[in-house]
């Protein structure tokens, strides 16, 4: 049954005590239902919780507002999404019982052209990535304690050891990963049973979909993920 928790107050942890939760709730929730995992976060953290959504489809996000009635979603506007991206947030939005928070990037597309020249996405990619999303998710999160993240070990060779309830050092938050453990088979099927929104790019041969800049169109059986960055040997934002 789906609780509010938007009431709940947490005072911020320490680090140490955050890393004491991990080690503790990551053996006990590994084999959880995504469902629980995310329950537990939400009933650990309240307020001090969010999800984290690139508006590839709306599966994490939907599961979170059936669990947690007005949990924070945030997604990250870096000023280069596709239109379809863009309209995906706002359907989720109107939608489902969240609340949607859109972050931005210090400068705009403008002035980071005038500050570092322009198509930084060609010259710099891990500086345009850095300036983008790295650095405005990093602030976006200071106000909680831990957040949720969509990613699963299916999806790359990196991400086979992403844990459902990790540390991230560099954040000092915990990292939680409800569905890290669901192959694309699971995702399809809870899209399919929820009617659950995807962005139409995914069906236009964009399974996995980043800035327009740097994504590409996927051919069939090939990895959904190398239409990020094609040609180039980068496979990760930063982010992760």
């Amino acid at each position: 049954m789906a609780r509010d928790f938007r009431g709940t107050h947490t005072d911020g942890r320490t680090s140490e005590e955050l890393r004491e939760l991990v080690s503790h709730a990551g053996a006990e929730l590994e084999l959880a239902p995504a469902e629980h995992i995310i329950e537990w976060a939400v009933a650990t953290f309240g307020e001090r919780f969010c999800v984290t959504s690139s508006m590839g489809d709306a599966v994490l996000a939907h599961l979170a507002g059936q669990v947690a009635p007005g949990v924070d979603v945030v997604f990250l506007d870096t000023g280069y999404h596709f239109i379809e991206t863009i309209g995906t947030r706002d359907a989720v939005e109107a939608t489902l019982p969240v609340t949607l928070r859109t972050i931005t990037p210090e400068q705009t597309v403008a002035e980071q052209d005038a500050a570092y020249g322009p198509d930084l996405y060609k010259t710099d990619p891990d500086l345009c990535c850095a300036l983008r999303k790295v650095q405005p998710l990093a602030d976006a999160l200071r106000e909680y304690d831990a957040w949720a993240t969509g990613l699963r070990r299916a999806e790359t060779h990196n991400r086979v050891i992403a844990p459902v309830i990790g540390w991230d050092a560099r954040k000092g938050k915990v990292k939680v990963s409800p569905l890290a453990r669901w192959t694309d088979d699971q995702v399809q099927r809870y899209i399919a049973d929820n009617g659950v929104l995807v962005n139409p790019l995914v069906h236009d041969g964009y399974p996995s979909i980043g800035c327009w800049p740097c994504t590409r169109r996927v051919a069939p059986g090939d990895d959904p993920r190398s239409g990020r960055w094609a040609g180039t040997s980068k496979t990760e934002c930063g982010i992760h």
